[in-house]
């Protein structure tokens, strides 16, 4: 088997696992042909490198992706607002971009569908991309609570 088939195959396996996750034909655009694989000892995908870059890591325990900072910039431009994204003040924005969590008393407003586990986008109040990270709260209970944390960040802009 050539590795040009072994590479399509990894390409259309990781589009299905976005197109999943965030939505019809994001994986398309996350992951264009130029995309590269770092694969685990068991020959399953764990990085998807874009132009030397690592844009997105394949949870080893759900299969699910989480995303770089080029992954998340990506994500960003390809998904109309709100999705996948929370809003938080200006104020704290700084201090959620050097990696400390968002609090959910922060949160301005988030996209209704997200559910605690998913990958987010985190953005000030101007719209601009800061972080990304895991929810652990539901889009709804993060605009409802007035304490405890609402994303886990995982890497500041």
């Amino acid at each position: 088997m050539s590795t040009e088939s072994l590479k399509n195959n990894h390409l259309k396996r990781i589009r299905v696992i976005a197109d999943f996750q965030f939505g019809k034909n994001t994986g398309e655009y996350l992951f264009p042909d130029e995309c590269e694989f770092k694969l685990s000892t068991t020959k399953r995908i764990r990085y998807v490198l874009l132009d030397g870059d690592r844009v997105a890591t394949v949870r080893a325990n759900d299969g699910r992706l989480t995303l770089s900072n080029k992954g998340a910039s990506r994500l960003y431009e390809c998904l109309k607002e709100p999705g996948y994204r929370v809003n938080i003040k200006s104020e704290v924005s700084s201090f959620v971009e050097s990696g400390k969590n968002a609090m959910a008393k922060h949160v301005v407003s988030a996209d209704e569908n997200i559910r605690a586990g998913d990958e987010v986008l985190v953005c000030d109040e101007s719209g601009r991309l800061i972080a990304t990270g895991s929810a652990l709260l539901s889009g709804e209970e993060m605009t409802a609570f007035n304490y405890g944390v609402a994303v886990q960040i995982r890497k500041g802009s």
